[in-house]
């Protein structure tokens, strides 16, 4: 059943419903529906897609179901996941940026690295990174306060303040290089092979050259620059005995828990790689987006400031905060980190009554599931209220999926929300922020993640 809206706080009820691409009503040609994914995924998305829980369609990528019944994505990620692999599509755009790691790593590779990462985001690690997050939160919420009266890019500063947190968590002693520096690369890569390109669609062999690749390799030989410069610095640390106790340094001593085998230099380079790209990137924008949606509604924003001003002193327990952490999590639910999954049948099979054929595609689009008519009730309007824990019964399992689900569920997904949640209640304290007069129409881009389409430029005001 849908969260019921009635069921909730009525003064609390948020009215802000952000713009978004409409759903279009019929399937669009070939060369339109090329042009539309390569311009904005999310635009190509059909009206039935929120309605239906299983639509199956042939297209430009041959036979295409997607998936939005709970049940079913359960089958699919958990009890006949060993059926579903990331598909090429996915790994022809990301791994020659990211490596093997994590992330388009397949098989026994993901395993091995899955075990041997698996202890490093620990409840108890993880828990442990909450003073270096209190420490990012409290510099960028001084930073903004001396911009009162002015306009920031929110975007901007959300990337600043998401690499501070791996300064202070994964690299303690500094990254080899600037962190804008870092940061624009990383947009560089993203917008580069974010377009998805007809050729991959089609499934050209990947040695014939994609331009958005060529535009991306500046950005991956800087990765590469940066990362084998850290690898280095600490491999001669840990030779010394004097390397610091932090993610990088777990990462180089990690051991696989039933092989007692370490990571490669390259699975090491690989998963470095990512979590500067894929982790930073996906937690800064969620936190561009709530910003955004808490400056559209201001019975929320009151909510939150309550909350944060009411806990003494400059640290912050992201468990402490349950509004605070509801914002993050239904910011999350409209703006997904990651707007869909996709999975390659190994072997023909069946999910409900609809037939799937060996090597078909498999979505799951948690930017559609999360705005499904049948599981959410008013799915377009931003109600941090469902996820406050009165109310986080109701959401059902495998209908909200901000990290993925299954065996390959986000491995940081605790690390980013509690980073998410640590940074918002300091910037909350601190600054309130409202759009540009002159500001274009705030709308999702999918660039791999979802951004605003034209930046966030906000003008900041300080609260005392």
């Amino acid at each position: 059943m849908p969260v019921d809206a009635a069921t909730m706080e009525p003064d609390a009820l948020p009215r802000f419903r952000p713009t978004v691409p409409r759903p279009r009503r019929e399937q669009p040609g070939l060369f339109a529906f090329l042009k539309a994914v390569r311009a904005n995924p999310i635009t190509t998305w059909l009206d039935e897609h929120f309605v239906e829980p299983v639509v199956a369609r042939e297209g430009a990528m041959g036979r295409v179901t997607v998936v939005s019944d709970p049940a079913l994505i359960r089958y699919l990620f958990v009890e006949n996941a060993a059926n579903y692999r990331k598909d090429d599509l996915q790994r022809r755009v990301l791994a020659p940026g990211l490596g093997n790691g994590l992330l388009t790593a397949e098989g026994e590779e993901w395993k091995l690295q899955r075990r041997t990462l698996a202890p490093i985001f620990s409840a108890r690690h993880v828990q442990g990174f909450a003073a270096p997050m209190n420490e990012a939160g409290a510099r960028i919420a001084r930073r903004l306060a001396r911009r009162d009266s002015t306009q920031v890019d929110v975007a901007l500063e959300m990337t600043r303040v998401t690499l501070d947190v791996l300064e202070r968590t994964i690299f303690t002693e500094g990254l080899s290089s600037d962190p804008d520096a870092l940061g624009r690369a990383i947009t560089r890569f993203l917008e580069s092979v974010g377009p998805v390109d007809p050729m991959d669609v089609f499934g050209v062999p990947a040695f014939v050259p994609r331009i958005g690749r060529i535009r991306a390799r500046p950005a991956i030989r800087f990765f590469e620059e940066v990362v084998n410069a850290l690898i280095a610095r600490r491999r001669v640390q840990l030779d010394a005995g004097t390397a610091p106790s932090d993610l990088l340094t777990l990462l180089l001593q990690a051991q696989d828990p039933e092989t007692g085998k370490g990571l490669t230099d390259f699975e090491v380079r690989a998963n470095i790689v990512t979590f500067i790209a894929a982790g930073h990137e996906t937690t800064a924008n969620a936190l561009t987006w709530a910003l955004y949606c808490l400056s559209q509604d201001h019975e929320a924003r009151r909510r939150v400031e309550r909350e944060v001003d009411a806990v003494p002193g400059d640290a912050f327990d992201a468990e402490a905060l349950p509004f605070t952490k509801a914002v993050m999590e239904e910011t999350m639910r409209l703006f997904p980190p990651v707007p869909f999954m996709s999975r390659q049948a190994i072997a023909e099979d069946r999910i409900g009554r609809i037939k799937i054929p060996r090597n078909s595609l498999i979505m799951v689009a948690p930017y559609v599931l999360h705005r499904h008519r049948t599981l959410w009730d008013e799915p377009e309007a931003f109600m941090p209220e469902r996820f406050l824990p009165e109310n986080r019964a109701k959401v059902q399992r495998f209908s909200y999926l901000p990290f993925g689900a299954g065996p390959r569920v986000c491995i940081g997904q605790s690390f980013s929300l509690q980073e998410a949640v640590i940074v918002l209640a300091h910037i909350a304290r601190s600054a309130r922020f409202t759009l540009a007069p002159d500001h274009a129409p705030v709308t999702p881009l999918q660039r791999v993640t979802l951004r605003p389409e034209h930046g966030l430029r906000m003008q900041v005001e300080r609260r005392d």
